[in-house]
């Protein structure tokens, strides 16, 4: 799909469509490199390739450090961008998987009590059940029995698996 401008991009952007964007870096109204900019504002992460006749130096350390996927020069070799597409539609798809597991994961941890969450907080930073216990004042069991709520709820084989989804989720 292609737009007349960015501002036409934005407009019509979804979010569920997998994508990865073809900019060139000397677009009417917007820049590439604004529309870059304005896509980070937005927290919209897609795998970016930019195309130039006039490239220089800065432009390109510009867009690789926000995030581009490649930067290519005008003329380019036909079969060098579809291989940069097919790299960046890939990375799309892994973002979104990664995406959709965290989602998964955010709905489980919605369900833990606050005491639970409070438990998990404590698990996933390495505090034993004794000393868990201790912090918040109650039983070695109670805390038996809140983080086998917390194993059930979160669908967690083991501790190990518990730990890495507190990691896809930032609670370490």
């Amino acid at each position: 799909m292609s737009f007349e401008s960015a501002e036409s991009f934005l407009d019509h952007y979804d979010p569920e469509q997998p994508s990865c964007l073809l900019l060139d870096v000397r677009m009417p109204s917007m820049s590439g490199l604004d529309l870059q900019e304005e896509l980070i504002k937005r927290s919209i992460d897609i795998p970016i390739i930019f195309i130039s006749g006039h490239a220089d130096v800065p432009d390109s350390a510009k867009a690789f450090r926000a995030g581009a996927v490649d930067f290519l020069e005008k003329p380019f070799n036909e079969e060098i961008l579809l291989s940069r597409i097919e790299e960046a539609l890939s990375k799309d798809a892994q973002v979104r998987e990664q995406l959709r597991e965290k989602n998964k994961i955010l709905e489980r941890l919605s369900h833990l009590t606050t005491r639970e969450r409070e438990v998990l907080n404590l698990i996933v930073r390495s505090h034993s059940n004794k000393e868990a216990a201790r912090i918040l004042d109650i039983s070695n069991r109670t805390i038996d029995v809140h983080r086998a709520h917390i194993m059930e709820k979160m669908q967690a084989e083991n501790l190990a698996e518990l730990m890495v989804m507190a990691m896809q989720c930032d609670l370490l």
